[in-house]
């Protein structure tokens, strides 16, 4: 597995072997940023922890060099805050006892421009290694410019593989905007309350951007009981905490099929059952 950048950082938590580590995993996030897998791919954190049949194992794709910066971090250079970031990712793998980490290293303008390989060929040398059955990706109506291109990045990779090296579920998560506007009968629900204390833990760890007076680690819990909350407005909570996704497995498994046709499905449907609710009782 070879990775092209220089600043790729490559993080095995237990201190097994990178080949056997990457291979055992079962559960792969892949987030343009060092937090991103902590907020979107929550669920396969927590179905793979303390277990010894089922890895997460996560790939971030760029450096962190162009992220905001005050308080104690205010005069920090590019170099620094790039470095700090790559260390707390190390960190949150440990605390959340990830197979391995996969830090690219790659400028968000590269990971954004469609005429570079670097992004994809990297992506596609880590699934081809892992072969993971679940894959978290970002959701293609994120507002985030990096994440959505990070998405067309790790699609085009998971479809230069064998069709039967294919993962069995492929996931768009929420991360710079949720997806309570999805029909309720095309969301994918995933629980999300994991063991106590984790969550915050695991949030908790990146202060780099906390001290820029984003308190991720809070908003990230808000949605989750928000999503629990009002899931259904007829039964009692079946759950402290929910993630929504897209099941973007059709577009991993089928290369004819088109990522815009696909994402604006779901918002033709949503407008559709707007509609259909005010003209009921007009």
């Amino acid at each position: 597995m070879k990775l092209s950048s220089p600043l790729a950082d490559l993080h095995v938590p237990d201190g097994t072997g990178l080949p056997a580590a990457v291979s055992r995993t079962t559960h792969l996030g892949i987030g343009a940023h060092q937090d991103d897998l902590e907020f979107m791919a929550f669920h396969g954190i927590v179905e793979c922890h303390e277990r010894n049949d089922r890895w997460f194992g996560g790939i971030i794709v760029t450096d962190g060099r162009g992220s905001s910066r005050a308080g104690p971090y205010a005069e920090w250079t590019d170099d620094q805050i790039a470095a700090e970031r790559v260390r707390e990712q190390k960190l949150a793998a440990d605390i959340g006892q990830y197979s391995f980490v996969a830090q690219l290293g790659h400028p968000s303008r590269t990971a954004k421009d469609p005429m570079r390989r670097e992004v994809v060929d990297d992506i596609h040398a880590v699934l081809e290694a892992a072969m993971p059955r679940r894959v978290y990706l970002h959701n293609p109506a994120d507002k985030h410019d990096t994440h959505v291109a990070c998405l067309l990045r790790s699609l085009e990779a998971i479809r230069r593989l064998p069709a039967e090296h294919r993962p069995e579920k492929v996931y768009g998560c929420e991360v710079w905007r949720d997806l309570d506007w999805v029909v309720d009968s095309e969301k994918t629900p995933m629980p999300v309350s994991g063991p106590p204390g984790l969550a915050e833990r695991i949030n908790g760890v990146f202060a780099t951007q906390i001290a820029g007076g984003k308190r991720y680690e809070l908003a990230v819990l808000g949605r989750r009981l928000a999503n629990a909350t009002f899931s259904d407005a007829h039964t009692s909570d079946r759950e402290p905490a929910m993630s929504w996704a897209l099941d973007l497995t059709p577009l991993a498994h089928d290369d004819s099929l088109d990522l815009t046709g696909h994402v604006l499905g779901y918002i033709d449907r949503f407008r559709s059952d707007v509609a259909d609710r005010i003209s009921r009782f007009r």
